[in-house]
């Protein structure tokens, strides 16, 4: 803070187990990945190498090493892990994921789709080397599951040794706890936060406006994914309530 105002939501210290942001890295260069941790790395807790851009990054490996000297976490999206699991390369994947020297991986479903207790498998196998993310929700309209079937993957997972869940929402942001307008599934939501607990959910957010509403809801401390590159520090100004959007929330 280069200024001490009064009434500024307090955020948690690094490293955060919640109010955490997760920024989605598209493929950024090392020179970007350096901007960007000069601005950001303070308000950053996880860095995901978007979809299936580990693969193809040139240098990907510096660039871990360079996210993790400013305390960030990265990781590679779990679409990377269904391109090794539609294959049958589970090995191969955890093998790729440790040589790239990440703590941390993420497990989904959104394309290829399987069964929960399949998945509970992967999760349990991969947690005994690394820290386990893993992605509820389909990236297919035509597969999206029922608030039941949510919380029920969410609990099994969960125990099934995941350390958070991330709620889908795909990087447009009109899927999983979103409806097609891009306005919040409330039923769904709250649903999730009574039964499962807002701290073991990562909810995507790519949008200001769902940013806002999760803020709004659920407080300054919430966390929030899927966050682009450039919208870290405005993201972080709504926590504060250091925007237009938030300005009067955290008054007395």
């Amino acid at each position: 803070m280069n200024f001490n105002l009064p009434n500024i939501p307090e955020r948690p210290a690094q490293p955060r187990q919640s109010g955490m942001t997760m920024m989605m890295d598209k493929g950024l260069s090392l020179r970007q990945a350096e901007d960007f941790i000069e601005t950001s790395a303070e308000y950053t807790d996880l860095v995901k190498l978007g979809f299936g851009t580990g693969i193809i990054t040139p240098n990907v490996k510096k660039k871990i090493e360079l996210y993790k000297s400013a305390g960030l976490r990265p990781y590679f999206g779990g679409t990377l892990f269904e391109a090794f699991a539609v294959r049958n390369m589970f090995d191969d994947y955890r093998k790729f994921v440790m040589d790239a020297g990440v703590d941390l991986a993420e497990i989904s479903d959104g394309v290829f789709h399987m069964d929960v207790e399949t998945k509970c498998e992967y999760i349990e196998e991969l947690s005994k080397d690394l820290t386990v993310i893993s992605e509820v929700g389909s990236k297919i309209k035509e597969e999206e599951l029922t608030n039941d079937e949510w919380i029920a993957s969410m609990k099994a997972e969960l125990e099934a040794g995941s350390w958070k869940v991330i709620a889908e929402a795909r990087e447009s942001g009109n899927m999983g706890i979103y409806n097609s307008d891009g306005s919040a599934n409330t039923e769904l939501i709250e649903m999730i936060e009574n039964v499962i607990g807002a701290e073991s959910v990562i909810w995507e957010a790519p949008a200001k406006n769902q940013q806002v509403w999760f803020i709004q809801q659920l407080g300054p401390n919430v966390n929030l994914g899927n966050i682009a590159t450039n919208e870290v520090i405005p993201l972080e100004t709504l926590r504060r309530g250091l925007r237009g959007d938030t300005l009067l929330s955290f008054l007395p």
